[in-house]
């Protein structure tokens, strides 16, 4: 029976451990400053992001680190890296604000443009899935790992949508493909119900940065799901000069060709 590499377990422990540094401040007093773009930023997004920058060179030495929280780093530099680790210390800061728990710890490894490794970590949940190319997608349940997989799309499939960020125009979009309910969640929490067999699609118009989804991409395509455009190509990074991703859809059947609905 296939279980995560010995690399994955490591970065889902240090995802882990970034959690617990998130969840000492989350049981406190939260201040919070705005970056350049009015998203928020507080001391857990910045203690999960110093520690995972710490320990990174440790478990992988040589793979450069492209975090949310970093100093931006220029395009031709970063461009020629074919290996680097995608990171967003506190995905969902939020949800993290509003106290919910649907906020999550993302990590993964790309080679090439493609997530070949991601892990995702709830804190507050207790949650930490694992998807590898060639390995499948993992659950942990105590001190095992529990196999995961997407599943065929039902008849009135479940639809994931931000809890945060509601776009008009998904809606209209979404009306497409007919009876469906509707299920708001936080951060890359959509990514994983989608990889579990707990959800079907989740289409995003607005705004999203690659730090967001490469991990949670990494995990649905392990468990038999896609993430593409809306032309039905897959997701891929640090392949352009924007870290921006293109509007999106992820969905657990793929052979239901969705993006050809919602086009």
């Amino acid at each position: 029976m296939k279980t995560p590499s010995p690399l994955a377990q490591a970065l889902a422990a240090l995802a882990e451990e970034a959690g617990r540094a998130i969840l000492a401040v989350y049981e406190s007093e939260v201040a919070v400053t705005c970056k350049e773009d009015d998203s928020p930023l507080t001391q857990a997004d910045l203690a999960a992001h110093r520690l995972i920058l710490e320990r990174l060179p440790e478990i992988a030495p040589g793979i450069p680190v492209l975090s949310e929280e970093s100093a931006p780093a220029e395009a031709a530099e970063r461009l020629a890296w074919d290996r680097l680790f995608l990171v967003d210390p506190l995905d969902g800061t939020r949800e993290f604000l509003k106290r919910n728990g649907e906020f999550t710890v993302n990590i993964a490894l790309i080679e090439d443009g493609r997530p070949i490794l991601g892990v995702i970590h709830a804190p507050a949940l207790a949650h930490t899935l694992v998807g590898e190319l060639g390995r499948g997608a993992f659950r942990r349940q105590g001190s095992a790992w529990r196999a995961i997989a997407a599943r065929p799309a039902p008849g009135k499939p479940v639809v994931a949508g931000s809890r945060s960020h509601r776009d008009p125009l998904e809606n209209r979009l979404l009306a497409r493909i007919g009876p469906h309910e509707a299920l708001p969640l936080g951060s890359s929490l959509k990514l994983c119900r989608i990889a579990e067999g707990m959800v079907d699609l989740y289409l995003r118009q607005g705004p999203t940065s690659e730090w967001d989804t490469a991990a949670g991409q990494a995990i649905v395509e392990a468990a038999g799901g896609a993430v593409v455009d809306l032309q039905g190509r897959p997701l891929r990074y640090n392949q352009r000069d924007s870290l921006r991703n293109p509007p999106f859809l992820a969905c657990g059947d793929p052979s239901r060709r969705w993006w050809e609905l919602l086009a």
